[in-house]
């Protein structure tokens, strides 16, 4: 084979990688997507955010937390990786900080939480109508739920 042959098969190939590697997803369809319907990924960031803060946050100086609190931040965190690369795949900006969409009432840093990831729950649950971030969807939730869970426990374990 000659080096002109050689280069352009070479160039060829290298073409129709990177175009591959560049095509567009297929989005879902205009007319299937409501807004009402859809997860408030940006709505359940701030809501773990403010959720990793109340339980990481102790009371007084000689405080330690406990093992299900240690799972619970551990679970937020995973959540909130999770959520973050849904809300890409969806076009969200997730350096939009929306304010929390819960009203808590002062009952106590793990039971403001708790409230806060059932509401964070409820914004993922949503249907999601784009194939592509289900997974990711379905992850996120295992996480939130398994947080909310550790903080319940840690609630039983101060009535202890």
């Amino acid at each position: 084979m000659n080096y002109f042959l050689r280069a352009s098969l070479l160039a060829a190939v290298t073409t129709l990688s990177v175009s591959a590697c560049v095509a567009e997803r297929p989005q879902p369809r205009a007319e299937h997507y409501r807004p009402d319907q859809h997860p408030a990924y940006l709505h359940a960031l701030a809501d773990l955010r403010a959720a990793h803060w109340l339980i990481q946050h102790r009371p007084a100086e000689n405080y330690a937390m406990d093992e299900n609190e240690h799972i619970a931040l551990d679970e937020i965190g995973a959540a909130l990786n999770e959520i973050k690369k849904a809300a890409i795949e969806d076009g969200k900006d997730i350096n939009d900080h929306t304010p929390i969409d819960a009203n808590l009432n002062r009952q106590g840093r793990l039971r403001d939480a708790a409230k806060l990831l059932q509401h964070v729950h409820e914004d993922v649950a949503h249907t999601e109508d784009d194939p592509y971030t289900r997974g990711l969807q379905q992850r996120a939730l295992q996480h939130i739920d398994a947080a909310w869970h550790a903080t319940d426990r840690a609630i039983a374990d101060l009535k202890r």
